[in-house]
């Protein structure tokens, strides 16, 4: 296991935005899909997690969102340890875009989606009504605002799923496949954006290309656990390692060989 990017970041500083320590998460079926998983993130990180499927990539950041909870281990966030009676409070901090935009897409405009978060906190229309053009037109879908969800383009429909947790002002971005079933136009746009926000940004994917362009660091997972944890591209040019592990080289070098 490679560990010297770790002892390297907890060098750093002591100040960790996420601090994940051994936790192990297991299915119903008995399949451990997340075995003592160590890992801490400084604010304004932005990190890839890779690996083949069933790597456990999703189950990851659905445990660091708190959809799921680790049977061993503890997760701490903001200096929040991850539990029943810290889930609100932490949920206010991360953003969480999921695999398949249209589960998070369910109201009847754009508009209504972006805002549904936001009147759910209370907050008053006027704020809501600041929030949601902001949002929108910081993620370059403000023209969509009044469409329904369901006619717009996968490209506009991952925009949109963007300004639904940039409108919540997180401090901390988790995204599970963000560039999955989008064309190469929309899928330039979100790089784009994902490399302009300033948050710290956790992004599972098997677009590697992405995690050259997007992401500092890399994690690898295979089996649950973590077998590299370091700077992208010193991995993502090891094609005996990404062999090894059901892995290929970025598009941008193997158009180079």
């Amino acid at each position: 296991m490679y560990i010297g990017w770790i002892v390297h970041r907890l060098s750093v500083g002591d100040h960790m935005i996420i601090n994940v320590s051994d936790i192990c998460y297991i299915y119903p079926d008995g399949h451990e899909a997340i075995r003592n998983v160590s890992f801490s993130v400084q604010p304004g990180e932005c990190i890839g997690v890779i690996g083949a499927n069933g790597a456990g990539k999703s189950t990851l950041l659905k445990l660091l969102v708190g959809l799921y909870m680790p049977q061993a281990g503890e997760i701490i966030i903001n200096n929040m340890r991850l539990s029943k009676q810290t889930l609100r409070d932490i949920r206010r901090t991360i953003g969480f875009t999921f695999q398949q935009a249209d589960d998070q897409l369910f109201m009847p405009t754009v508009y209504d989606d972006v805002a549904f978060a936001l009147r759910n906190e209370g907050m008053d229309e006027e704020e809501v009504k600041q929030r949601v053009i902001h949002a929108l037109t910081s993620v370059g879908a403000i023209h969509v605002k009044d469409r329904p969800p369901y006619r717009l383009s996968e490209g506009e429909k991952r925009l949109v799923t963007f300004a639904t947790i940039l409108a919540m002002k997180p401090n901390i971005l988790l995204m599970d496949e963000p560039t999955a079933a989008l064309d190469p136009k929309a899928r330039r746009a979100l790089i784009q954006l994902v490399r302009s926000l300033p948050h710290t940004k956790i992004v599972t994917t098997h677009d590697l290309d992405f995690v050259l362009e997007c992401c500092e660091r890399t994690i690898v997972l295979a089996d649950g656990t973590i077998v590299y944890d370091g700077q992208t591209e010193a991995i993502l040019t090891n094609e005996p390692f990404l062999h090894e592990y059901h892995l290929e080289l970025p598009l941008m070098f193997q158009r180079k060989k």
